[in-house]
This record gives structure tokens, C-alpha cells and sequence, in this order.
């Protein structure tokens, strides 16, 4: 490290807080308010191969030149971002390759002078792309992971990818992105049909904001509960993908109410189909849903909370839950 230069990624072992742990994770409305005079960042175990067969798994490894070591991928939020669009920018730019986000491993916090760093780190499949030398990384290692972890720089990193390589040992065969409507105007003030009541501003901007925080999931098919403040929620990001939304009353509160045992089977068909999917539902169906899935999956949640544009990334082995990342606002991290 140059003499003049300020310590910086090199102190990251020195006293770090590695909060990876669980398949319950949690990014909060405001994740920089957390810690003191934070810096947020965001990156990726980046993998390609069979998860199906673990030999066969290799992770991507990167050399920064100006530290003259060897870590994960990850960058700094730049405004007007989330953390998962971060993520996929930054792996971009550093690497050249395209990912598809898989689960949420945690976050790591270490001391940068008098700033806390703070990194949320991904599973990230490669979908595609090629890696070209550049100013801030010069050199792309493909790893078997225990050969990842013998290169890697630091302790921190090392953990991040043993983290990893727990979720790469129960892969997810489908994932359901479960969100609930953007904020609506008061039901007080509406006379009419409350299945017709709208987004107001804030849930406008918020349907919108969605899109470039769940696009990094690759979705391919959206689902939306009947009431127009939900098909408002889902229309911009179905807009992005070309895609039609696919209303079904079995996502929203009154069928809930009504019929559960009808409107679990059709969530669990929805699971069972494999991909990544994502519906638009209310805020009774959703903690109702989640525990359910979560008393008959592999995964023990407690406290499901479910705010207004929030989104719960769910992930399924074989059918049953095994993750579940809840991202409180899809507003810009600030």
C-alpha cells in the first residue's frame, strides 16, 4: 500500500462483524442508520457450475491492484440505489459478468478510519459475460471453493464464501418474490369499490423503485392479487420484462380470509413450478402465507412483518422453504 494512501480494505480483518449467519435475512429501510457514519456497499459470491454436484461449483475470485490483494467482488451504493442494484452494478463493472441474485448471505461491518464499512454480499449465478482487465481489477480467478478460500486476502471474505457454500449445499429450486402493494390512498377517504382504490404518490414511486431492485432476480412471470393497488404495483416491473400480470384473487386478503387451504395450494403450485416468480399480494395474506409455508418448510420464521411495497425473497428446495430476505423498502438505500 502506497505511504500516503489511507487505511482502507486492508484493516477489514481488524475487529469486523460478520453478520452472515441464518437463512433469515433482513436489509432495513434505512441500512446505513444502523451503524455509525456508514459506508454501504454491496457484492457477490459469483459461481458457475452444477450445484447439483459441489465438485463441479467454481467461484470467481478478483486481484484490485491498488491493494495488491485477492477478495470477493463488491462495491459502493451510488444514490438513487438499492443494495441488490448495487450489487449487480458493481459485479458488472469490476468483473464484465451478468449475474442472476441468488440468496442474501448477510452483511460484514469493519472500521475505515472513523467510518464503519458495511457490505451485504449475495450468492450471484453467472449467467454471462467476460472479464477484461481494468483499473480496479486486474486479475479473475475461477476457484474450486477450497481453493477460493486459501487465496482470499482476508478472514472476512473467507467467511462470506463459507456462508455461501452452506446455501450452495441446499440449493433453491424455485424462488417467489412476495410483495405487498405500494402505499394507497386512505381507505377513509375512498367511497368507492375498495378493490378499485389506488396507489397514492409514494406507492407510484414505489412500484416504480421495484423494478431495478428485483430485476437482479431475474423473474420471468408476475402475479398480482385482484385489488387495482396491487396490479399498480406489479404493472411497471411486468412492463420490464414483457411479461402479462397474471390476476388470481387467490393472492389477496379475502380469499385468504375465506378459503386458505384454497389459496396455499395455489402458492405451493406456484413453488412447485420452478423459476422465479413474483406476486403482488395484501398485508393479512402475506404473514398468514409465510408462516404457513414456513411451519411446513425447513425454515422457522417468527415476527413476519410485511409493510407497504416491502418484497420477502422466498426460497424453496424440493418444493419446501429453506430462505426468506426480507427487504423492507425498495426506496434508495441511503
Amino acid at each position: 500500500m502506497p505511504k500516503n494512501k489511507q487505511p482502507h480494505e486492508v484493516d477489514k480483518d481488524q475487529v469486523p462483524e460478520l453478520l452472515v449467519n441464518g437463512r433469515h435475512q433482513v436489509i432495513p429501510a434505512d441500512p446505513a442508520k444502523e451503524f455509525p457514519r456508514a459506508m454501504l456497499a454491496a457484492g457477490a459470491v459469483l459461481w458457475r457450475g452444477d450445484l447439483a454436484d459441489l465438485d463441479s461449483v467454481e467461484v470467481a475470485v478478483i486481484h484490485r491492484p491498488s491493494y495488491d490483494d485477492w477478495s470477493l467482488a463488491k462495491g459502493k451504493v451510488d444514490p438513487g440505489e438499492s443494495l441488490p442494484t448495487t450489487a449487480t452494478r458493481e459485479i458488472l463493472e469490476e468483473t464484465g459478468f451478468e449475474i442472476r441474485l441468488g440468496k442474501l448471505l448477510g452483511k460484514v461491518t469493519y472500521p475505515v478510519g472513523d467510518r464503519t464499512k458495511v457490505v451485504y454480499y449475495w450468492t450471484g449465478e453467472v449467467l454471462g459475460g467476460e472479464f477484461t482487465p481494468n483499473d480496479e481489477v486486474d486479475e479473475l480467478r475461477w476457484l474450486p471453493i477450497a481453493q477460493a478460500r486459501e487465496i482470499l486476502s482476508y478472514e472476512v471474505d473467507r467467511h462470506v464464501l463459507g456462508k455461501a457454500e452452506k446455501r450452495f449445499r441446499l440449493p433453491a429450486t424455485s424462488r417467489v418474490l412476495y410483495i405487498r402493494h405500494g402505499r394507497a390512498h386512505q381507505r377513509r377517504n375512498w367511497d368507492g369499490d375498495d378493490n378499485l382504490r389506488p396507489l397514492d404518490k409514494k406507492g407510484r414511486r414505489q412500484a416504480e423503485m421495484l423494478v431495478p431492485m428485483l430485476l437482479p432476480y431475474k423473474p420471468v412471470a408476475v402475479y398480482s392479487a385482484e385489488p387495482e393497488r396491487c396490479q399498480a404495483t406489479a404493472a411497471p416491473l411486468a412492463d420490464e420484462l414483457g411479461v402479462e400480470i397474471v390476476v388470481d384473487e387467490m393472492f389477496g386478503d379475502k380469499a385468504y380470509a375465506e378459503k386458505p387451504a384454497k389459496c396455499q395450494q395455489r402458492f405451493q403450485e406456484l413453488v412447485d413450478a420452478g423459476g422465479t416468480s413474483v406476486v403482488v399480494s395484501q398485508g393479512t395474506a402475506i404473514p398468514d402465507m409465510i408462516a404457513w409455508l414456513s411451519a411446513n418448510g425447513r425454515l422457522p420464521l417468527e415476527a413476519i412483518e410485511a409493510k407497504k411495497a416491502s418484497v420477502w425473497v422466498l426460497s424453496f428446495h424440493d418444493g419446501q422453504l429453506t430462505g426468506a430476505d426480507y427487504l423492507t423498502s425498495p426506496l434508495p438505500a441511503k
